[in-house]
């Protein structure tokens, strides 16, 4: 394959996956969280340098475009860690303890809790969340821009 042929595989599968997460929301009616937008973020930035890569040959677009990839992945390994409970996420999209707080505490909680949570698994297939499968296929596209930069 051609350095062309891995940045379009790369960028267009940041281009599927990014469509795939909006088929989810808005035919699904899986609203996302605050994370899983961080997770898109990157994934358009990958899509832009894969566009203009095609044009310029400039070796550190594909790198760039690398470390989009693996920037998704990363939000996405935080968003698993956080569905999981292996560590809190961010207070704006988290439930907190209810432990110790009284009635007037706990109304408030519950009343300024975000409508979507970062740490409910809203859909996963194969034991990996929609956050995991980004993960996981993002580090693939990571190894694609990778390919790219070495040819």
């Amino acid at each position: 394959m051609t350095r062309s042929h891995y940045t379009l595989a790369a960028a267009g599968g940041s281009l599927a996956l990014l469509l795939g997460a909006f088929a989810f929301q808005h035919l699904g009616g899986l609203a996302p969280c605050k994370m899983c937008i961080w997770q898109r973020y990157p994934h358009v930035i990958a899509i832009a340098i894969g566009a203009l890569a095609l044009f310029v040959p400039a070796p550190a677009l594909l790198a760039l475009g690398a470390l989009a990839a693996l920037a998704t992945a990363g939000v996405g390994g935080y968003h698993v860690g956080v569905e999981q409970g292996w560590w809190e996420g961010p207070s704006t999209c988290t439930s907190g303890p209810v432990g110790s707080l009284d009635a007037d505490a706990l109304f408030d909680q519950i009343m300024t809790a975000p409508l979507v949570r970062c740490d409910d698994i809203a859909w996963e297939f194969a034991g990996l969340s929609m956050a995991g499968w980004n993960m996981v296929i993002s580090l693939v596209l990571a190894l694609l821009w990778v390919q790219a930069l070495r040819r």
